[in-house]
């Protein structure tokens, strides 16, 4: 359980174990790939973990082929990912859910997501599961990167909330998002504590770009700037995904294969890796996160608040959800149900059914 130490009437705070997994999808099979992530889910909380962060679209994949192949070659490939991901809500985030529920875990997990009408349009999505089992929120990736665009659709700033859980104020972010000093300072402002940043491996980069390093560089600003606990859990490249998308192609499974290419780790509110990095190989690292840590930090620079000029500097943040269509009604709804000032009623086309937010949820 999620422990709290102080006296009573003492402001408390959680202090929990949090597990980052780092790991491949069985690649473009959902079923299979969930299942993986239950069983992953029940050894981390065997192993006392709280939290467990999951990587990047991992079910049921990365579409490795926007880098080897041309968009033209790449298309029916992208019908397959499309045929294989996942509705929110629906079967594959149900069982998520009900193993986030029987192991007593939040769960943070990315996924490919089906626009829910319609053919064709997919998004990045995050999805934040609590200890009962709940979904409590859905992040869209905001903007997709390079040749990632091929394959996802934006998001919107209605999914950019912190969500108030057992195991304190969490936020996430996929992947290039945190390198976004707006996206990331709006959850900051929110309150975060508990920040999730999953990655997919990128092999494909330029060759003078290392992505271990680049991860951990904007992980541990992050976790400094905010001084926040930052738990960052990233994909692998199997045999598996090598052979399905290169084939034969031995240019193609060079790139696939290059090292240094997968990071996960555990970062402190001092911006120090808390755990062992864990590079390129599948695996599971554990931290214990205490989150009064995160107090003393802020007395030398709160950004969200006393180190900052709020009458010099602004942030607006459009958190509204961007649908494809708003329906408007001729009709207003009768008097005895209308609620004050509403004069016509609305019906939204892919809205995600989530929990309504807690007290602190995006204050």
């Amino acid at each position: 359980m999620t422990g709290r130490t102080e006296a009573p009437g003492i402001k408390s705070y959680p202090r929990f174990v949090a597990a980052a997994v780092q790991a491949a999808p069985v690649f473009l099979d959902p079923d299979a790939t969930v299942a993986k992530a239950r069983s992953l889910i029940a050894e981390a909380a065997r192993n006392g973990a709280e939290l467990v962060a999951f990587p990047e679209v991992f079910v049921p994949g990365y579409p490795y082929w926007n880098w080897t192949m041309t968009p033209v070659q790449g298309g029916p490939w992208f019908e397959r990912l499309y045929r294989a991901s996942v509705d929110v809500p629906g079967p594959h985030v149900d069982a998520i859910r009900a193993a986030a529920r029987e192991h007593g875990c939040h769960v943070v997990i990315g996924v490919n997501e089906r626009a829910r009408y319609g053919a064709g349009t997919l998004y990045n999505s995050v999805l934040v599961i609590d200890d009962r089992g709940e979904l409590l929120g859905v992040h869209r990736k905001l903007v997709p990167t390079w040749a990632e665009k091929l394959t996802w659709a934006n998001g919107d700033g209605s999914s950019l909330r912190v969500h108030d859980t057992e195991v304190g104020p969490l936020g996430v972010l996929a992947c290039g998002e945190n390198t976004n000093t707006l996206a990331r300072f709006t959850l900051l402002a929110q309150g975060e504590l508990v920040h999730v940043a999953n990655y997919i491996a990128l092999p494909v980069a330029p060759e003078d770009y290392d992505m271990v390093e680049a991860i951990k560089v904007r992980a541990a600003a992050h976790a400094f700037e905010g001084k926040v606990f930052n738990i960052v859990a990233c994909s692998t490249v199997s045999e598996e995904i090598i052979d399905t998308v290169a084939g034969g192609d031995e240019e193609a499974r060079k790139l696939l294969s290059r090292e240094h290419s997968a990071f996960s780790g555990v970062f402190g509110p001092d911006g120090r890796l808390i755990t062992e990095p864990l590079i390129d190989e599948e695996g599971i690292v554990y931290a214990e996160i205490d989150l009064s840590r995160c107090i003393q930090p802020k007395q030398m620079h709160d950004i969200i608040g006393h180190y900052n000029r709020f009458d010099i500097f602004e942030l607006r943040v459009d958190t509204r959800s961007r649908r494809p269509v708003v329906l408007l009604r001729d009709d207003p709804p009768p008097a005895n149900t209308a609620r004050p000032g509403a004069e016509t009623t609305r019906a939204h086309a892919d809205q995600h059914p989530v929990r309504a937010p807690r007290a602190g949820d995006g204050d």
